[in-house]
């Protein structure tokens, strides 16, 4: 019987399986080259990154089954889904070489502080319907509450009082996506409350070393990824949330957020007002280009939904401050293999910005999206360049911490002959 880093390596081998990063998560990735020269901006005045050897500490909330060691009862989660939604926190220890600088990181503690209440939530026959049993409301909004409480605490010691989120896609182990959110966190400074938002994946049953699986299972965490971030943006004291997604998590947080918007227009509202949304960011979508175009632009395409008690087609849409970035890479192999497993004719992480398929996102509303192509330094496979290439680390620093623009001086990027499409320069060496 294969165990995990066999079938890990064959998954690497195989092409269609290579849709996580299939590398150690525990490595820390460089400092990008955006801490050479610190931007002249006022709202990030005297952010400095983390110090190496400094330790992590990231709040976190699955739906994966939970699981224990048998040696030291230590609580954990694997694969299987969970109909409850839990929440806590991970320590991550950054541990040394041989020469005292940063080598890698440790799971150094889980401590699970709540949960929701198991879906299907109960409900309650009357005489004019059902309603939801008032003991799971009461479960559901203690739940929140503490979830809530447990951000509010972390922000008071933030100056920047924002949160940035992290899904990971296919074949990820909850270890695996701790160790991306730590990178990220680390690479951001100290300044941002980092959330790893976990679903089932990582499994080996099915086909495709589990991919079909994986998949479904990421279809099944959507509600609780919906009320997760709802729960997260509404948190008293928090100023600004960016979401970053990689993979198969991109499908998660696109169908998750195309909930959340028609809620809020349903409220005549907008995300940005209601959940203090900043950047929804998208690294190499495992998604269907012409399912990703229907989610992300689906409130322009419906003016029959309902805006307040009544229809309203000539609505004005609010955008507010939210701001959606999608990074592609047209040598994406793993993608490629998605394509030919769903029959797809392309994935939106697939996007050549100079190709026919780039058209129909030219023609992006108001401009929502800018779309940034990655052709250098593209990892394994093409896939794994959000934590492995300079470049692109030093431009997700750039659009996340220090608030700037395409075009703007400090971001690696050309434009490439439309408004919102670039592509990275070139992958900068950062110190370090």
């Amino acid at each position: 019987m294969r165990n995990r880093a066999d079938l890990g390596f064959a998954a690497c081998l195989l092409g269609p399986l290579v849709l996580s990063a299939c590398s150690s998560g525990e490595a820390l990735a460089p400092t990008p080259a955006a801490f050479a020269e610190r931007v002249n901006r006022s709202s990030v005045e005297g952010v400095q990154p983390i110090a190496a050897l400094r330790d992590l500490d990231l709040l976190y909330v699955t739906d994966r089954a939970p699981t224990s060691d048998p040696r030291t009862k230590a609580i954990s989660y694997g694969s299987e889904r969970s109909r409850t939604m839990s929440f806590g926190s991970i320590d991550i220890r950054i541990e040394p070489d041989s020469t005292g600088a940063a080598e890698g990181m440790k799971l150094d503690g889980i401590t699970e502080i709540g949960r929701f209440p198991e879906v299907p939530y109960p409900a309650v026959t009357t005489s004019s319907g059902y309603r939801r049993s008032p003991a799971v409301v009461a479960a559901h909004k203690e739940a929140v509450a503490s979830l809530q409480d447990e951000i509010h605490q972390r922000l008071a010691k933030s100056a920047r009082k924002e949160v940035v989120v992290f899904i990971h896609g296919y074949n990820n182990t909850f270890a695996d996506a701790a160790f991306a959110t730590g990178n990220i966190c680390r690479l951001l400074g100290p300044d941002f409350v980092c959330v790893v938002l976990t679903w089932p994946a990582g499994g080996s049953r099915g086909a495709f070393l589990g991919y079909n699986v994986d998949r479904e299972s990421g279809e099944f965490a959507v509600a609780d990824m919906r009320k997760a971030l709802r729960a997260i943006g509404e948190t008293e004291g928090l100023r600004g949330l960016d979401v970053i997604a990689h993979s198969r998590g991109t499908d998660v947080v696109a169908s998750a957020f195309q909930q959340l918007g028609v809620e809020a227009y349903v409220r005549r509202s907008s995300i940005t007002d209601t959940l203090t949304i900043r950047n929804i960011v998208l690294f190499a979508p495992d998604i269907d280009i012409d399912v990703g175009a229907t989610k992300i632009f689906d409130f322009f395409s419906d003016p029959d939904t309902p805006y307040g008690a009544k229809k309203n087609p000539n609505a004005t849409i609010k955008r507010g401050s939210l701001h959606l970035t999608i990074y592609t890479s047209p040598g994406d192999q793993a993608l490629g293999a998605a394509s030919g497993i769903f029959g797809s004719r392309l994935r939106l992480g697939q996007l050549d910005l100079n190709g026919p398929e780039a058209k129909a996102m030219r023609a992006d509303p108001g401009h929502l999206v800018d779309l940034i192509e990655v052709r250098e330094n593209t990892g394994a496979f093409g896939h794994g360049y959000f934590l492995t290439n300079p470049a692109v680390r030093s431009d997700l620093v750039a659009l996340i911490r220090d608030r700037l623009k395409p075009g703007d001086p400090g971001r690696p990027l050309v434009e490439v002959g439309a408004p919102s499409f670039w592509r990275i320069a070139g992958a900068q060496a950062g110190p370090g």
